[in-house]
């Protein structure tokens, strides 16, 4: 795999202990040298090679605003340790709270990329008083997130497929380029030529350790699949709900929703919420960074 020199310029990590678990995150301070708005903590998707560098554009081009970002990796992605266990949402919401609490020491506004979503949902159900507002970037059709998915089916893709040899070999399948941009191509991006070099780039170096993999099986075998009606009716903090014009998805029962039909499911199953659909289709931070930036700050602006 042929790799670009370069590479997107990325601040200092830093590092914070959660459960003896060390954790790393990345700080964007504000524009601002006398005072800063509400802080945005960074929710990465997870998949092959993903981590908080997902976000990197949207930190680049969020310069000249007044909110400080927090970029964290989630617990198995990234810098941060990646303990040989099926990961739960429960545990990366605990371990954002944790963030919050002893690291940043305000409440903050969440973005959310895609099916990453149930994050936002637990940390801000549970602790109410660390979310000020959510945006939600390409989230999964409403049917998907309304149905629970079988326990038992669970338990059975981790003990029988993903924490196996056969789990390790795919995972080998999955690092390689040839299926990495297919995939790219054919489920994230509106258009073939933005699966660019920075990308693939980017993936290539995220998938390079192989422990990162617990927490992509963890994700695929469907752990974060709940029903989450009740909770999505209860949230009580603005929402922005931002959608790709393209907007498809991977599940099956959620292929026949139109961008239209999801957008109001949203806006009519939380409290809070509007939705809004921009150029683009799954990754739109990566993909459509400009237009996502615009709405995003037209949206945090407005949130005291």
């Amino acid at each position: 795999m042929i790799m670009s020199n370069s590479q997107p310029t990325q601040k200092p990590l830093e590092y914070y202990q959660w459960r003896g678990y060390q954790c790393a995150y990345e700080f964007h301070p504000s524009s601002s040298e006398i005072s800063a708005d509400i802080p945005l903590l960074l929710i990465h998707p997870i998949g092959v090679g993903l981590s908080r560098r997902f976000w990197y554009r949207f930190c680049e081009k969020w310069q000249g605003y007044n909110n400080p970002i927090y970029s964290p990796d989630l617990l198995g992605c990234g810098e941060s340790d990646k303990p040989a266990v099926a990961y739960q949402i429960t545990d990366w919401a605990e371990q954002l709270q944790c963030l919050i609490a002893t690291v940043i020491k305000q409440p903050v506004i969440l973005l959310a990329q895609g099916a990453l979503l149930p994050v936002a949902i637990v940390l801000s159900k549970t602790y109410p008083e660390s979310v000020r507002g959510i945006v939600l970037s390409g989230p999964p059709a409403w049917r998907v997130m309304t149905e629970a998915s079988s326990p038992t089916k669970q338990r059975l893709l981790w003990n029988l497929f993903f924490d196996t040899l056969a789990g390790r070999l795919f995972w080998n399948y999955a690092c390689r380029e040839q299926f990495l941009q297919s995939f790219s191509i054919k489920q994230l991006f509106a258009e073939a030529k933005d699966v660019d070099r920075e990308w693939l780039d980017l993936l290539a170096i995220g998938s390079k350790d192989p422990k990162s993999r617990y927490a992509v099986f963890s994700f695929l075998a469907g752990f974060w699949r709940q029903d989450y009606t009740q909770d999505m009716a209860n949230l009580t903090q603005p929402t922005l709900v931002v959608f790709g014009d393209k907007a498809s998805s991977i599940s099956r029962s959620g292929k026949s929703e139109t961008v239209d039909k999801r957008g109001k499911f949203y806006e009519e199953g939380w409290k809070k919420a509007k939705s809004i659909v921009i150029p683009g289709r799954n990754v739109l931070p990566y993909e459509k960074t400009e237009s996502f930036i615009k709405v995003t700050h037209d949206f945090v602006s407005n949130i005291n």
